[in-house]
């Protein structure tokens, strides 16, 4: 594909391509970055790949900069090029950082045999060794305020496994419904691309039939990493690229509560931010390439110790050993204890920040429950489309859990708003949100207002309790490690080795802990790819000791 608002280049640039390329490739021409993301999400639809994108940097309304990041979320295997003038060169290398850019051209590119063939030749012999295969898209049949239908979408967009959407309401949807033999009573039903109908699959059922891997190959490992947010994906990238056998276990989706994250800002390395998704996408490929497993849909229900092997247990019964573990589990948002949040979780009150249902919030007032990152974060991404955006939040204003960025950032959004000391009280809907009792904290006032959207961020709770009688947790449930565990001077219960535990490690040798379940941990992205570097540190020093 190539991109170019001026006619005249955007002819020259796609007779090159079709001159050297056309024999083999479809080479798709475009004069605006809206036009060419249009043209890219039906090429998605289709199921056809998109080997390289060419795109210019000067172009009104969306630089081609800007262009890259979006074209990124739909085809992030596509190699990208940057076409520039020798003005803009800063620009193209400032894009290195924000798209993963892999080269950038100046134009005029004449002869092409010179400037342009032999990097294009390049990037397609690297395109075509990657993994980016072409996969039919899978279908999912479900209604709008179906809470199942919207953890299937949930679980394959953060998955990244491509899908389409049909509604039960569309005549599309009732002919899918009607080959699968199904009367819509049991929803969603998802059409594999293979063909198979699998009705109200289970989410490890779901895994294994879209092609992502649920099995270890070994019944041993160097380490054990259990958790796929930015703690596990670190360690695992970390551990795999400096030899060690790795494999990561996830129980749904990689990349933990960041890779719902529709902007993360602060983040070293990515002066324009990057989106949740965007940056696990990367993390996985990564650790993928050096060799490290990846196993979704797999419930960690036990650890033990068995001599020097620590055995993780499944909730299938099945079992891996290795010398090592990282726990990286992370956390999860508390639910909202309000009358009638439970019964319409997934029928517009959501946890976290629920991307796939973004576009549904086009023109309608949105509330948000949390002042931390992550609730700004949301607020931020949902005022791009939502009439309005208010946050509710119990303290009396956003300074004490949220970044001094994203304060400044609401503050200079129109259409979000922040209401200090408020709670939900209830929420109320027969098979949809409808309304929203909400109380101030201060006068006790209740008032009763209309909402169909709740997109809930509250607290963090240890997704720890399988560990209960196993590792060392505080009150709270998260996991207790290094000096923590000797602060009255004496080494941990049950500790037999004549040093005191490292600095991530648990009570029990050779377990390590690493991000947002570590007791009094920091609750920041780049602070749990730290730790998860860290405590691959760890493990190579307890090996070379044992």
């Amino acid at each position: 594909m190539t991109v170019d608002d001026d006619p005249g280049v955007s002819r020259a640039v796609a007779r090159d391509l079709r001159r050297r390329y056309g024999a083999s490739y479809r080479i798709v021409r475009a004069e605006s970055g809206e036009s060419a993301l249009e043209a890219l999400r039906e090429l998605k639809l289709r199921g056809d790949l998109v080997a390289v994108i060419l795109a210019d940097y000067r172009m009104p309304q969306m630089n081609g900069i800007e262009f890259l990041e979006q074209a990124l979320d739909v085809y992030p295997g596509a190699r990208r090029v940057l076409l520039t003038a020798y003005a803009d060169s800063n620009a193209a290398i400032d894009a290195i950082n924000v798209v993963d850019l892999d080269h950038y051209l100046l134009k005029p590119w004449d002869p092409p045999e010179e400037k342009l063939y032999p990097v294009l030749d390049d990037l397609l012999e690297a395109w075509r060794c990657s993994d980016f295969r072409p996969m039919p898209s899978t279908k999912v049949v479900g209604h709008r305020w179906s809470a199942r239908s919207s953890d299937v979408r949930e679980f394959l967009a953060r998955n990244q496994v491509p899908y389409r959407w049909y509604s039960t309401d569309e005549p599309e949807g009732q002919r899918l419904l009607a080959a699968a033999g199904e009367d819509g009573q049991r929803l969603p039903v998802v059409i594999t691309a293979d063909g198979r109908a699998l009705v109200e699959p289970e989410v490890p059922e779901l895994a294994a039939h879209v092609g992502l891997a649920t099995t270890p190959t070994a019944d041993f490992y160097d380490l054990v990493v259990i958790g796929g947010g930015p703690a596990g994906l670190g360690a695992a990238v970390y551990g795999a690229s400096e030899g060690l056998r790795t494999v990561l276990v996830e129980r749904s989706a990689t990349g933990g509560q960041a890779g719902q994250s529709s902007r993360i800002e602060n983040y070293l390395g990515f002066p324009d931010g990057v989106s949740g998704g965007q940056l696990t996408d990367r993390a996985r490929r990564q650790a993928t390439k050096f060799c490290a497993e990846i196993l979704s849909a797999r419930e960690v229900t036990g650890l033990e110790s068995s001599g020097a092997a620590r055995l993780v247990r499944f909730a299938d019964g099945s079992q891996i050993a290795a010398h090592s573990v990282i726990l990286a589990t992370g956390v999860s948002y508390r639910k909202l204890e309000a009358p009638g949040a439970d019964e319409l979780s997934g029928r517009g009150v959501f946890y976290g920040s629920a991307l796939t249902e973004a576009a549904a919030c086009q023109g309608h007032d949105v509330y948000i429950v949390g002042g931390a990152n992550s609730a700004g974060q949301a607020a931020m991404y949902l005022s791009r489309g939502a009439k309005s955006v208010t946050l509710l939040v119990r303290g009396a204003d956003l300074t004490a859990s949220m970044s001094h960025y994203l304060i400044q950032q609401i503050a200079e959004s129109p259409n979000i708003f922040v209401r200090a000391h408020t709670v939900v009280e209830a929420a109320h809907g027969e098979n949809q949100l409808e309304q929203l009792t909400l109380r101030d904290t201060t006068s006790g006032q209740a008032e009763l207002v209309d909402a169909q959207w709740l997109f809930v961020f509250i607290g963090a709770a240890p997704l720890t309790d399988w560990l209960d009688g196993t590792v060392s947790r505080d009150e709270r449930g998260f996991i207790l490690a290094g000096p923590d565990l000797t602060a009255d001077g004496r080494p941990p219960v049950g500790w037999e080795l004549d040093r005191p535990p490292y600095h991530l490690e648990t009570n029990i040798p050779g377990v390590f802990v690493a991000g947002d379940a570590r007791a009094e941990s920091a609750k920041r992205v780049a602070s749990a790819v730290g730790e998860g570097a860290m405590a691959v540190m760890l493990v190579h020093r307890y090996l070379e000791q044992s």
